[in-house]
């Protein structure tokens, strides 16, 4: 069974992130999407929250398994037996990070890193780019799964 892993923090899910998710679960048997666990920021939405955003805008897929993890990625592939992280690229910028990360993780534990070209219209797209311009009221409901949009409305909302 070919399985991979594609890791963020999804604070939340976007469009270019589920279009990276969707043509890996094209490419593998079972995608894990990895819900990174960091203790030292405080995320608009708590991990729980991403993951049922993330299980519910991913479930069309019919091969997504969705669950958080804290410390290296590579123990939660070595734990699972996944042998490949897959990671969307926007720019250089990325590129040249996750080169970094990638060769690091292949040199811990042997996990290859296939890296995806992002599709152009979400060459521009974070999810804190997304969180600041809805914050200050821009329409942001393009970028966005139309749940995952309603949910965020709604935490600007209670802010």
């Amino acid at each position: 069974m070919r399985r991979a892993v594609c890791p963020g923090s999804f604070d939340p899910i976007t469009n270019g992130h589920l279009d990276i998710i969707g043509r890996a679960s094209k490419l593998y048997d079972v995608v894990h999407v990895a819900v990174m666990i960091n203790q030292s920021k405080k995320g608009l939405f708590t991990v729980d929250e991403r993951i049922e955003l993330i299980r519910e805008v991913t479930a069309d897929f019919g091969n997504v398994e969705v669950e958080s993890f804290h410390g290296l990625l590579v123990d939660f592939c070595r734990q699972r037996e996944i042998p490949a992280i897959v990671k969307g690229l926007r720019a250089v910028s990325d590129f040249d990070y996750e080169l970094q990360m990638a060769q690091m993780n292949n040199g811990l534990s042997g996990v290859e890193t296939l890296f995806v070209p992002t599709n152009p219209t979400y060459s521009f797209l974070s999810s804190s780019l997304v969180k600041e311009v809805a914050t200050w009221g821009g329409d942001v409901s393009h970028l966005l799964p139309p749940t995952v949009h309603e949910a965020l409305v709604k935490r600007l909302g209670e802010r």
